[in-house]
């Protein structure tokens, strides 16, 4: 009589599921983006702090530009090209999380990853946009009142298009929650309760607030903060897990 061995039961977090793989350099890696992503918008937030450009009028906004052109064009690279670090966060928590939980890290995935590479796609941010500073050279250039009419309507169009709440911040928001309640799912083997708590306060926050952005700036400000804080704990939380995933890897 064959005899049965004991093992975990399915949807039971096995510990160390989440290392078993050799995906030590992954997290690693991961974690360091997640935390340089939160350094990277903070050094944005100073340059917007010291010289804050305008996010009404477009002769105004063609004209602050023309005169910070450096500034402004620094600015708005670091918040627009780090947008391809969340990428990397995501698809390592997707990772470490599948062994254990396959369906809802890969939704979590899919609505967290895609709308910040979307953004790389677009040389747009809420404060501003890189393709303010063409419009503003050529506004510069302009030889008539009608030329930068033309140029000063253009930029409003951007404007607008900036103070406009964008889907891709909702999805981006629920793709955090989805994450958390996955964290939650998978038991304290791979990442602690806590982490998962913050991520579905976060993911819940920032729906709200990205569909009430103008309504209600507080709440978006206030999920900006809780933003950054979950990148941190996120990142500090991989970068244990590539410790651990290394060690078993030197052990094997």
């Amino acid at each position: 009589m064959a005899s049965h061995r004991p093992g975990p039961q399915p949807g039971t977090a096995v510990a160390g599921a989440g290392d078993q793989h050799g995906w030590a350099h992954l997290y690693l890696v991961a974690g360091a983006s997640s935390i340089l992503f939160v350094f990277l918008l903070i050094a944005a937030l100073v340059l917007d702090f010291m010289a804050p450009p305008p996010v009404h009028g477009g002769a105004a906004t063609l004209g602050f530009i023309a005169s910070n052109k450096a500034g402004y064009v620094a600015e708005q690279i670091l918040w627009i090209l780090p947008n391809v670090l969340p990428v990397l966060v995501f698809t390592a928590l997707f990772v470490a999380l599948s062994t254990v939980r396959r369906s809802l890290p890969l939704i979590a995935l899919i609505f967290g990853a895609l709308p910040w590479a979307l953004l790389l796609a677009v040389p747009v941010s809420s404060r501003g946009s890189l393709n303010l500073v063409y419009l503003s050279d050529r506004f510069m250039a302009a030889g008539s009142e009608d030329e930068r009419r033309i140029y000063a309507t253009a930029a409003e169009a951007i404007i607008a298009e900036n103070n406009t709440p964008a889907i891709v911040g909702v999805l981006s928001a629920l793709g955090i929650l989805l994450m958390g309640l996955a964290m939650l799912r998978a038991g304290q083997a791979i990442f602690p309760r806590s982490l998962a708590w913050v991520g579905i306060a976060t993911g819940a926050l920032g729906v709200v607030s990205e569909v009430l952005r103008h309504a209600a700036p507080s709440f978006y400000w206030g999920y900006g903060i809780l933003l950054w804080v979950w990148f941190v704990a996120t990142g500090i939380a991989l970068i244990r897990l590539s410790r651990s995933a290394a060690l078993r890897l030197g052990g094997a």
